[in-house]
């Protein structure tokens, strides 16, 4: 299995214009949050008199996949997934349509992901590996909080 650092090199070889950059800082969190709420509106499955969430499945193989990475990233992605998960009980509390802002929030921001693109003059890396959209997120992160022996 690829490194973090490898695939942060790798990915961060079509993200190298400050301007998109600034975009994804924005758009990367904004569409896991809105594919979160997609997730979140599949009903539970019953098995064996057990109720499970597929978002909690998807959500577990999610976090799998940073942990086989990195100890770091994984604890930051669980963070933001908990966040994300918080937003939306507290949304479906309130009875907003976690639908609608689902939707609202997915197509702009994957609008303006390709505009930023157009602006770096590069396809976006998920055209070469599809496992790259789980690294966009946890890549955006790591500005924030070190997230490889690299950035240490």
């Amino acid at each position: 299995m690829k490194s973090l650092d490898l695939w942060f090199e790798e990915y961060g070889e079509s993200h190298q214009n400050p301007t998109n950059q600034k975009i994804h800082k924005v758009a990367v969190p904004g569409i896991f949050f809105s594919v979160a709420g997609f997730l979140w509106l599949i009903p539970s499955l019953s098995v064996a008199g057990v109720n499970i969430a597929p978002y909690f499945i998807v959500l577990a193989f999610v976090l799998g996949f940073y942990a086989m990475m990195s100890i770091k990233a994984f604890i930051v992605m669980t963070a933001f997934s908990m966040f994300c998960t918080l937003i939306l009980v507290q949304l479906q509390h309130a009875q907003v349509s976690v639908f609608v802002l689902s939707s609202a929030l997915f197509i702009p921001l994957w609008i303006l992901q390709f505009v930023g693109h157009h602006i770096e003059g590069k396809k976006p890396s998920f055209f070469k590996d599809i496992q790259f959209l789980l690294i966009g997120p946890a890549w955006v992160f790591h500005f924030f909080f070190p997230l490889t022996k690299h950035d240490s």
